[in-house]
């Protein structure tokens, strides 16, 4: 017969919970509460305070005046013609809308349409370029009137020749610098035939091509005449990529070598226009000359940007 154990602690154990350690006990009081009586869960919270911004779908339309999406803009970089030397566009990304391939009668076209768009400005420079040459004649006594064949050896006929020979450079530089703003969108008026800065280069390099298509012509002139051609675009490599006077003359014989039937071809039509040109008293030049200027330079642009300059 069994007999219920007396209340308190037997053989001297302690049976207090806290410091009985058994799990199966309910824990004091001072510990925290269960998991089930933590805060509620993160949606009953209650709402922000009016300080807080609103929620990400409740915020107000970006204003009007951002730019518009990636979309809308140009045509990536891949559109855009490479830089020049590399087969591209032409030197500073220039010559934009122009086609890909020359064609002589798209020159010639294009030569006539920029005139025709700016006729008093072109028709303006040459006649003043005709005015510097005719004084100069004068100044120095060159204008034929002399037959004493010992004056071409005097000092003043020396200095008159170097003189005239420069002021002729820089004179074809105008017209070439008027040319490539012509081509590259710019109307040109009487002061941006002369915005070039590399004098020397000019001068530099027109001496080289004389001394060396002299002495081309010296030869039997066939050589004269293929390094005349093969020169032709020396001073648009100076003026338009300020290369240096051997450079200048080293890409223009390449640029044109890459596209020597064409050229070729244009070459001659160019020399047929000024020759018609030059037939009622000269005063057609006023017009033959800028559309040559014009139309070398418009080739000079769409060849030297697919060659390898």
């Amino acid at each position: 017969m069994s007999e219920n154990p007396p209340n308190g602690p037997q053989d001297g154990k302690d049976t207090n919970p806290e410091q009985s350690g058994d799990p199966g006990k309910t824990p004091p009081g001072n510990y925290p509460p269960p998991p089930g009586s933590y805060p509620p869960p993160p949606g009953n919270y209650p709402p922000p305070s009016g300080g807080y911004p609103p929620p990400p779908g409740n915020y107000p339309p970006p204003p009007g005046s951002y730019p518009p999406p990636p979309g809308n803009y140009p045509p990536p970089p891949g559109n855009y013609p490479p830089p020049p030397g590399f087969g591209g566009q032409g030197y500073g990304g220039h010559g934009a809308g122009l086609p890909p391939t020359l064609n002589v009668g798209d020159a010639l076209s294009f030569g006539w349409n920029k005139f025709k768009d700016n006729a008093g400005v072109w028709i303006g420079i040459v006649v003043i370029a005709a005015v510097i040459q005719v004084i100069l004649n004068l100044v120095f006594g060159r204008s034929g009137s002399s037959g004493d064949v010992s004056a071409l050896f005097g000092i003043w006929s020396i200095i008159g020749t170097v003189v005239s020979a420069i002021v002729g450079y820089i004179i074809n530089a105008a017209f070439i610098r008027g040319a490539l703003h012509e081509v590259d969108g710019n109307k040109p008026a009487i002061g941006s035939f002369f915005q070039f800065a590399n004098v020397a280069s000019i001068i530099i390099a027109s001496v080289l091509v004389a001394i060396m298509v002299l002495v081309g012509f010296v030869l039997l002139v066939i050589p004269g005449l293929v390094l005349t051609f093969l020169s032709w675009w020396t001073l648009q490599f100076v003026i338009d990529r300020n290369e240096d006077a051997v450079t200048a003359i080293k890409s223009s014989f390449r640029a044109i070598s890459s596209n020597a039937g064409q050229l070729f071809l244009l070459a001659l039509a160019i020399i047929g226009i000024n020759i018609l040109g030059a037939i009622p008293c000269f005063l057609g030049l006023l017009v033959t000359i800028p559309i040559s200027a014009i139309a070398s330079t418009y080739a000079y642009r769409i060849v030297s940007r697919t060659a390898a300059v």
